[in-house]
């Protein structure tokens, strides 16, 4: 069975834009029918060195979950190597990993995966920026 939340896609534009699951207005209205609560967390890349080293600080990774289960419900990333990144969310998303076990995993620095690892640490009340 498939599960096309898990599915990724990507735009090849400037800045890319790479998402997995659905949208803010579609997981609200999720939430809403099924009697959950979204939560939504964010990173930053202008607070990552390696986007700002490329020269490409203009960009965000928005991280949508299940707050009463922490479940991973959908990843929204506008920025460099956004195609790359989503994977990661992908992943996440099929596997029913929840904001708390991704916000332990450790993400190489300095690197892109950074801005993940802010918005899964911010979901749990674990931000650094």
């Amino acid at each position: 069975v498939v599960d096309h939340d898990a599915i990724p896609a990507a735009c090849f534009t400037h800045p890319e834009i790479a998402m997995v699951g659905p949208t803010e207005e579609q997981a609200r209205e999720r939430a809403e029918k099924e009697g959950w609560t979204l939560g939504k967390s964010q990173g930053n890349f202008r607070a990552n060195s390696k986007a700002l080293a490329e020269g490409e600080g203009n960009g965000i990774a928005k991280v949508l979950f299940n707050k009463d289960t922490g479940k991973v419900v959908s990843v929204h990333i506008i920025g460099i190597h956004a195609a790359d990144l989503i994977q990661e969310c992908s992943n996440a998303v099929a596997a029913g990993t929840t904001v708390q076990e991704l916000s332990m995993m450790v993400h190489t620095h300095p690197t892109l995966c950074e801005v993940l690892d802010e918005a899964f640490k911010g979901a749990v009340g674990m931000s650094a920026h």
